[in-house]
């Protein structure tokens, strides 16, 4: 009887290679599976993911369709072919405009927020630049949604051009604010670089290479070279100069200032759309205030 136990609980043991082989399928399956997310297609599959998982990811996507529809708009609408594709761009960047501004409810509160921190800012040309910013971007949030309403249906007697004009005011000198303060952050890396270029000048002793050097300075040549180093070597502030030149193009047009056309403002804008999704799913490339 202590045979035919022993026997019979025998199959349900395996051998020592089998229970090897067995293991070793495990880790290799644990291990596939820990190796999974780390895979280039994984991390990009989920940083997406967290992008659109953000109001503001998904405005920026919806931004840069219908500023691309725009462009399409404008490039094909000569041909007289495609007046039906045409029509159907116009649609989409239609309802791309309509979805932002629903994406953009809440952003009043976002701004004046915003508009309280820079007030705590060290000096005083930032600070007095980025509260004013903040605060007509508060401005013209609120004449956004008061737009929002009028398109939905909710309040039929807003004077609609009159409110888009503010809006575009608002935005335009939210936009004055900031180059304003990229000016402030060149003019001061650009005084720090012509400070270093005269200190490494009075440690030479040739005199020729003091002429050389001072002279490749000098003029306006010698500015804008000294402008493309500094804005080539600090990414963020070159993608926030050209961000907020781009968005200026649809103001200075809409208030008359500076006449283009669509194709102008939907390059512009697509640039601009561009430059944000990329400083919002890399932080690190975003101008610190």
């Amino acid at each position: 009887m202590g045979t035919a136990r022993c026997g019979a609980a025998r199959p349900e043991t395996r051998s020592g290679a089998e229970g090897s082989a067995v293991r070793r399928g495990g880790a290799e399956r644990s291990g596939a599976a820990a190796r999974l997310p780390g895979c280039p297609a994984a991390t990009a599959m989920q940083g997406f993911v967290e992008f659109t998982n953000r109001s503001q990811g998904r405005e920026r996507i919806f931004r840069a369709t219908q500023y691309t529809c725009m462009l399409l708009s404008y490039v094909i609408e000569r041909n007289a072919d495609n007046d039906k594709l045409v029509l159907k761009l116009k649609q989409l960047e239609s309802s791309m405009s309509s979805g932002r501004k629903m994406f953009r409810l809440g952003n009043v509160v976002h701004a004046l927020v915003a508009a309280r921190k820079t007030t705590e800012l060290p000096e005083v040309l930032p600070r007095i630049c980025l509260t004013a910013s903040n605060l007509t971007r508060a401005l013209y949030f609120f004449c956004d949604t008061v737009l929002w309403l009028k398109s939905v249906g909710l309040q039929s007697d807003i004077n609609k051009a009159k409110w888009q004009n503010w809006a575009t005011k608002c935005y335009y000198f939210s936009l004055l604010m900031n180059l304003a303060r990229d000016w402030y952050e060149v003019s001061w890396r650009l005084e720090q670089a012509v400070q270093e270029e005269k200190m490494k000048e009075n440690c030479f002793w040739d005199e020729q290479h003091q002429q050389l050097n001072s002279s490749k300075c000098k003029g306006l040549h010698g500015f804008l070279f000294l402008l493309f180093q500094i804005l080539r070597s600090h990414p963020p502030l070159l993608l926030d100069v050209v961000k907020n030149l781009c968005d200026l193009s649809g103001p200075l047009d809409t208030l008359g200032i500076y006449k283009t056309n669509p194709g102008v403002i939907g390059f512009c804008g697509l640039l601009s759309s561009l430059v944000g999704i990329l400083t919002l799913a890399s932080p690190h490339l975003k101008l610190k205030e």
